[in-house]
C-alpha cells in the first residue's frame, strides 16, 4: 500500500467515526439525552479535525509541487470528508430543534 492509500483510509478511517458519532448524537438528543449527545458531537468533531489534517497534508504536498496521481480511494475519502462534515452540522442542528420540542 502506497502513501496515498494510507493517507485516503486515514482519513476514511477517522470521518467514518465522526459520522457514526454524529449519528449517535442525533439519535440520543432524540431520546432528551441532551448532554450525551452534545459529548458524541464535541468527539465527532475530533475526529473530523484528524480527517482534515490528513487531508491538509495531501494539498500541501501538492502545492509544494508533489504531483499527486488520480485515484479513487483519495475521490472516496473526500467525498466521505464533505459527508460527515455536513451531517455533524445537521447533527447540531437537529439537537438544538429537538431541545425545543422537549420545552414546549
Amino acid at each position: 500500500m502506497d502513501e496515498l492509500e494510507l493517507v485516503a483510509f486515514e482519513i476514511i478511517s477517522n470521518v467514518g467515526m465522526a459520522k457514526s458519532l454524529a449519528m449517535e448524537a442525533i439519535r440520543e438528543s432524540r431520546n432528551g439525552n441532551f448532554e450525551v449527545a452534545e459529548k458524541k458531537v464535541e468527539e465527532a468533531k475530533g475526529f473530523l479535525l484528524e480527517g482534515h489534517h490528513a487531508h491538509s497534508g495531501l494539498i500541501q504536498d501538492e502545492a509544494n509541487g508533489k504531483k499527486l496521481e488520480f485515484s479513487l480511494i483519495i475521490m472516496h475519502a473526500e467525498d466521505q470528508l464533505m459527508s460527515a462534515e455536513t451531517i455533524k452540522d445537521l447533527a447540531i442542528e437537529l439537537i438544538e430543534m429537538n431541545k425545543e420540542i422537549k420545552n414546549k
